[in-house]
Protein backbone atom coordinates (compact mmCIF):
# COMPACT_ATOMS: atom_id res chain seq x y z
CA UNK A 1 0.00 0.00 0.00
CA UNK A 2 1.33 3.41 -0.97
CA UNK A 3 0.49 6.88 0.27
CA UNK A 4 -1.29 9.53 -1.75
CA UNK A 5 0.76 12.73 -1.80
CA UNK A 6 -0.41 14.69 -4.85
CA UNK A 7 -3.18 17.23 -4.53
CA UNK A 8 -4.84 16.13 -7.78
CA UNK A 9 -5.34 12.64 -6.34
CA UNK A 10 -7.03 14.08 -3.23
CA UNK A 11 -9.23 16.30 -5.41
CA UNK A 12 -10.19 13.32 -7.57
CA UNK A 13 -11.05 11.28 -4.47
CA UNK A 14 -13.30 14.09 -3.24
CA UNK A 15 -15.87 13.11 -5.86
CA UNK A 16 -15.85 9.48 -4.73
CA UNK A 17 -18.27 7.54 -2.57
CA UNK A 18 -18.03 8.52 1.08
CA UNK A 19 -18.85 6.93 4.40
CA UNK A 20 -19.03 9.41 7.30
CA UNK A 21 -18.14 8.05 10.73
CA UNK A 22 -17.80 9.85 14.08
CA UNK A 23 -13.99 10.00 13.99
CA UNK A 24 -13.36 10.35 10.25
CA UNK A 25 -14.87 10.34 6.78
CA UNK A 26 -13.74 7.59 4.42
CA UNK A 27 -13.59 8.26 0.68
CA UNK A 28 -13.02 5.31 -1.66
CA UNK A 29 -12.41 5.95 -5.36
CA UNK A 30 -11.80 3.38 -8.07
CA UNK A 31 -8.79 4.61 -10.04
CA UNK A 32 -9.73 2.54 -13.08
CA UNK A 33 -6.11 2.25 -14.22
CA UNK A 34 -5.89 -1.54 -13.95
CA UNK A 35 -3.30 -1.37 -11.15
CA UNK A 36 -4.44 -3.55 -8.22
CA UNK A 37 -2.39 -1.60 -5.67
CA UNK A 38 -4.26 0.18 -2.89
CA UNK A 39 -3.36 3.73 -1.97
CA UNK A 40 -4.24 5.66 1.17
CA UNK A 41 -4.32 9.38 1.90
CA UNK A 42 -4.84 11.27 5.13
CA UNK A 43 -5.97 14.81 5.77
CA UNK A 44 -6.90 16.80 8.88
CA UNK A 45 -7.95 20.45 8.70
CA UNK A 46 -6.86 23.26 10.99
CA UNK A 47 -10.42 23.36 12.30
CA UNK A 48 -9.61 20.24 14.32
CA UNK A 49 -6.84 21.87 16.34
CA UNK A 50 -3.22 22.92 16.41
CA UNK A 51 -0.35 21.11 14.75
CA UNK A 52 0.17 18.73 17.65
CA UNK A 53 -3.47 17.62 17.64
CA UNK A 54 -3.62 17.30 13.85
CA UNK A 55 -0.42 15.25 13.72
CA UNK A 56 -1.65 12.97 16.53
CA UNK A 57 -4.87 12.32 14.61
CA UNK A 58 -2.97 11.66 11.37
CA UNK A 59 -0.75 9.15 13.18
CA UNK A 60 -3.84 7.36 14.47
CA UNK A 61 -5.38 7.29 10.99
CA UNK A 62 -2.15 5.96 9.46
CA UNK A 63 -2.00 3.18 12.05
CA UNK A 64 -5.62 2.27 11.29
CA UNK A 65 -4.95 2.14 7.57
CA UNK A 66 -1.86 -0.05 8.00
CA UNK A 67 -3.82 -2.44 10.19
CA UNK A 68 -7.18 -2.68 8.37
CA UNK A 69 -6.79 -1.79 4.69
CA UNK A 70 -4.52 -4.68 3.60
CA UNK A 71 -7.26 -7.17 4.57
CA UNK A 72 -10.47 -5.17 4.05
CA UNK A 73 -9.53 -2.47 1.52
CA UNK A 74 -10.44 -2.48 -2.15
CA UNK A 75 -7.82 -3.34 -4.76
CA UNK A 76 -7.25 -0.62 -7.34
CA UNK A 77 -8.84 2.05 -5.15
CA UNK A 78 -7.69 5.23 -3.44
CA UNK A 79 -8.77 5.39 0.21
CA UNK A 80 -8.76 8.86 1.79
CA UNK A 81 -9.37 9.32 5.51
CA UNK A 82 -10.45 12.82 6.53
CA UNK A 83 -10.07 13.36 10.28
CA UNK A 84 -12.91 14.71 12.38
CA UNK A 85 -12.92 16.26 15.86
CA UNK A 86 -14.12 13.04 17.55
CA UNK A 87 -11.19 11.12 16.07
CA UNK A 88 -8.83 12.75 18.57
CA UNK A 89 -10.63 11.48 21.69
CA UNK A 90 -12.33 8.34 20.36
CA UNK A 91 -10.96 5.00 21.52
CA UNK A 92 -8.68 3.28 19.00
CA UNK A 93 -10.77 0.09 19.05
CA UNK A 94 -13.87 2.13 18.18
CA UNK A 95 -12.01 3.84 15.34
CA UNK A 96 -10.95 0.44 14.02
CA UNK A 97 -14.54 -0.85 14.19
CA UNK A 98 -15.72 2.33 12.44
CA UNK A 99 -13.23 1.81 9.61
CA UNK A 100 -14.34 -1.79 9.09
CA UNK A 101 -17.98 -0.63 9.12
CA UNK A 102 -17.24 2.19 6.64
CA UNK A 103 -15.49 -0.23 4.28
CA UNK A 104 -18.51 -2.52 4.54
CA UNK A 105 -20.83 0.33 3.60
CA UNK A 106 -18.79 1.17 0.51
CA UNK A 107 -18.09 -2.41 -0.61
CA UNK A 108 -21.24 -3.01 -2.67
CA UNK A 109 -20.89 0.34 -4.42
CA UNK A 110 -17.21 0.03 -5.35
Amino acid sequence: MTTITRRRDFVAANGAKRAPMPGFVLLARDRGDGDPAMRAGFTVTKKIGGAVVRNRLKRRLRALAREVLPQAGFAGHDHVLIGRQDGVTRDYAQLRADLVKALGKLAPRC
